[in-house]
């Protein structure tokens, strides 16, 4: 599809396509390699698609950075936009320079943007009102509250709920809310920002923008940066709106704890329902800012707060636990590289469960006299595997597979988890990627025990 798209836009074929590293949502993104060189994508909501791409354009009518649309399919399910290349504003969080330009330009967006914009345009809906904000509060309630497993009042709750709606919803400047305005929603071209992926934008108040750049959580902003930060976008949003800054801090902070439950949320939702483990590691922290943002009580919702110290307490006492529990793992993955003439492995433990990955369908160094004589450990076959890029595609998609199930056996407490690959010989494709795949387990979870074995090569360690 994107192939063929690029060749009615272009008139010629990419000449390579490469599948880049997928985000939260479920769009897929390709980089269509050629000239020009252009970033293809693939969403499952012609909807949603609608809304980033006409946003997109007209952000960019207005002169704002934004990736540029070259061509859409017509069912609207596919696209191409500019390439904005490979760096993240969060990969360069540390440029204090960077990051006052980003939310130096968050105003424009929201001020500037929203002239002339159709907001019913927007997807899934067009302003962030009462019960946009109900949604998020349930959001949270639903996909992490419950999950913690502790008891309240659902009245009690749900009358705080409704007081917050009304409270945040007021937006008398009609400005454009980004929704996800955070560093990884923002790409680095040329030492400049460019924003994306804004098609969950609305409108909605501005201040929310604001808390979602600078209390997420994996960003790790020290207070005083934040506050550095806060007063750049005064400066910036005061050349469009008059800002009382003791009232804007105020509506800051309740923003700061409607974002910290509607993320939570999120992180319940993508880690716990869907098992994504990034979504996971972050509610550490996501906790740890709620913590901080309540130790001042909110007297505008007291039963929340009380249902939130309770909250916090018991997820705490449980993340301790289970990084007790995780230092002390049980489990041993065994990895093994293997020569199908010679036959599958068998699973020792008894589980007759594991992964068994076929090596065969990359080029073999084996057919080569200089390489036939060496294994996938030494450093010609190694580069020779690598300059083709199979193996590397090949294996990421293998990690992909793995890491849960090392995560869901470690937690259950299981003892013994097996991945075997397999090539010809046993001595080239499989020992790399046995190889490749053992040091991976223990570099993303140094507790669990890994039993590396090469066959073929007589060759058994534990790393």
């Amino acid at each position: 599809m994107l192939k063929d798209l690029y060749e009615k836009k272009f008139g010629v074929s990419p000449s390579e396509v490469e599948r880049l590293t997928p985000a939260g949502s479920n769009r897929q993104y390709f980089r269509l390699k050629g000239c020009p060189t252009v970033v293809g994508v693939i969403g499952c909501s012609k909807e949603e698609n609608d809304a980033f791409i006409y946003l997109a354009r007209h952000f960019r009518s207005k002169g704002l950075p934004v990736p540029e649309i070259f061509a859409v399919s017509e069912d609207s399910l596919a696209y191409l936009q500019e390439d904005l290349g490979d760096r993240l504003l969060f990969d360069e969080r540390s440029s204090i320079e960077l990051l006052k330009k980003t939310i130096s330009l968050l105003p424009d967006f929201q001020y500037a943007g929203a002239e002339g914009l159709d907001f019913s345009k927007c997807y899934p809906v067009s302003e962030f009102d009462s019960q946009a904000i109900l949604w998020d509060l349930n959001y949270f309630k639903y996909c992490f509250l419950n999950t913690t497993g502790i008891s309240y009042s659902e009245p009690r709750l749900e009358e705080d709920f409704r007081k917050m709606a009304v409270r945040l919803s007021a937006n008398p400047s009609g400005s454009f809310m980004y929704r996800d305005f955070q560093s990884r929603n923002v790409m680095i071209k040329d030492g400049q920002p460019y924003f994306i992926d804004f098609q969950g934008g609305r409108r909605g108040p501005a201040e929310y923008d604001l808390v979602s750049f600078i209390t997420q959580a994996r960003a790790g902003f020290p207070v005083e940066l934040r506050e550095e930060l806060t007063q750049t976008y005064i400066c910036s949003a005061s050349r469009y709106v008059d800002i009382d800054p003791e009232k804007f801090s105020l509506r800051l902070r309740e923003f700061s704890l409607l974002r910290n439950l509607q993320v939570l949320g999120a992180y319940g939702f993508r880690g716990k329902f869907e098992r994504k483990p990034h979504f996971l590691k972050s509610i550490p922290l996501a906790i740890g800012n709620l913590s901080t943002l309540i130790a001042e009580p909110f007297a505008e919702y007291p039963y929340l707060t009380e249902v939130l110290e309770r909250m916090i307490n018991k997820v705490t006492s449980e993340l301790l636990l289970s990084a007790t529990r995780r230092n002390e793992s049980s489990l041993t993955v065994t990895v093994m590289s293997f020569s199908y003439k010679k036959g599958i492995p068998q699973d020792m433990s008894g589980n007759g469960g594991g992964f068994v990955f076929d090596c065969r369908g990359m080029e073999n160094p084996g057919r080569y006299d200089e390489y036939k004589p060496r294994t996938g450990l030494d450093r010609p076959v190694i580069d020779f595997l690598e300059s083709r890029g199979e193996i590397i595609r090949f294996l990421e998609n293998c990690y992909g597979l793995v890491d849960p199930s090392v995560e869901c056996y470690d937690r259950r407490g299981f003892t013994s988890l097996s991945v075997n690959f397999g090539c010809t010989g046993g001595q080239h494709r499989s020992v790399y990627g046995a190889q490749k795949m053992a040091e991976h387990i223990k570099a993303k979870y140094p507790h669990v025990k890994v039993h590396l074995i090469h066959r073929e090569q007589n060759i058994d360690q534990s790393l």
